[in-house]
């Protein structure tokens, strides 16, 4: 089968858990994106693929050979570093050349391949120079560098962007996103930032708690969630939760009754979902806006107002003490401390049961 592979991979550091039965796909030439909080085992599970860990149990195939019980230099993979480990006292030419000599490459041919990534990544300016005279986001392209001549089969990216200011990320984010359209192999990055993954990936695996709790497009596992912890993990900011108890069902339809009294009427389908069950509503920001006069809305005091230019998030406590997210074009006006009252688009809304089970709202017409 062409492609990754991981098949009931688990791993344990003595009697701690960090992953177990983790199976998944990956397509030749798709980019993934790991993402979770730290210590979910994103980077643990980086590092079987490559090699560089053992795991306990289960099996890791690449283009249908199994490359678990091989050496990392056997299995056709390259992988860059969160910290460049770029030998600083070797050009960007000598440190990119290295592993292909120790692989007896032909001097031609590595001339060659070095001057292809040099190409690829623009460094071809850089490559008499060492690390010590580069900037960080010059050192990181030279450490993808290294990678791109040993033309491997699968990239593995470990947080490549997280030593770098936010000005240079961005453009870096850029560089990556026009390097997997140049790369005939697939990449699979380990992040801890949202708007990497978001922005980057054909599709996110979502970590925690030592499993896959999600796996989907950046638009599915926003839209729709497979939890509750997936709900609170992505988006920025997350998702709000509002405690409430199922009221009826209108026309085939949840209503539920928040905890200050109020009754959303929601999209969700009533199956499964009985009156007096408890559950949590789960809201985007940009489904809570400020009612309008004589609207009237949920009755709520603001916390935090942070301006972002072109929007606004409200940061608030509904009457009941639930927090919640609303969002407002522009700078606004609102001020820590005013009482607002909140129209909640009750459709948009996503329901949640004990244990984190996900109901979510029929799509609109």
């Amino acid at each position: 089968m062409p492609g990754l592979g991981l098949i009931d991979v688990c791993k344990s550091y003595g009697d701690v858990p960090v992953l177990e039965r983790v199976s998944l796909s990956v397509a030749p030439r798709e980019f993934i994106a790991f993402l979770g909080p730290s210590g979910s085992g994103k980077s643990t599970l980086l590092r079987i693929i490559a090699g560089l860990e053992t795991p306990d149990s289960g099996e890791v195939w690449l283009d249908g050979t199994r490359i678990d019980p091989l050496a990392p230099g056997a299995r056709g993979i390259a992988m860059v570093f969160q910290h460049y480990a770029l030998y600083p006292h070797m050009t960007v030419r000598e440190n990119m050349a290295f592993g292909l000599r120790n692989a007896g490459v032909a001097k031609d041919e590595i001339t060659r391949r070095i001057a292809q990534a040099a190409d690829i990544l623009e460094i071809g300016e850089q490559l008499d120079k060492k690390p010590g005279q580069m900037s960080g986001g010059q050192r990181q392209r030279v450490a993808i560098g290294r990678a791109i001549v040993k033309q491997p089969r699968l990239f593995l990216l470990d947080e490549p962007l997280s030593n770098l200011d936010a000005a240079l990320r961005g453009r870096t984010r850029v560089e990556l996103a026009q390097l997997r359209q140049r790369v005939d192999a697939a990449l699979i990055m380990v992040t801890h930032d949202q708007a990497e993954a978001m922005t980057l990936a054909d599709r996110i695996v979502i970590l925690d708690n030592c499993c896959i709790q999600q796996v989907g497009t950046p638009a599915e596992v926003y839209a729709r969630p497979a939890n509750a912890f997936v709900a609170r993990f992505v988006g920025s900011p997350p998702m709000a939760m509002l405690p409430g108890t199922v009221a009826g069902a209108e026309g085939e339809r949840v209503q539920v009754r928040l905890a200050q009294g109020m009754i959303l009427e929601t999209a969700v389908p009533a199956g499964g979902l009985v009156a007096g069950t408890e559950v949590e509503v789960g809201l985007r920001p940009e489904h809570v806006r400020l009612a309008a006069p004589g609207e009237g809305g949920a009755a709520a005091q603001v916390e935090l107002v942070e301006r972002l230019g072109d929007r606004t998030f409200i940061y608030a406590r509904l009457s009941g003490g639930a927090e919640i997210i609303a969002l407002e074009p522009g700078f606004g006006t609102v001020r820590p401390g005013d009482a607002v009252a909140l129209a909640i688009d009750g459709e948009a809304a996503h329901i949640f049961t004990a244990g984190g089970a996900a109901h979510h709202p029929e799509p609109r017409a």
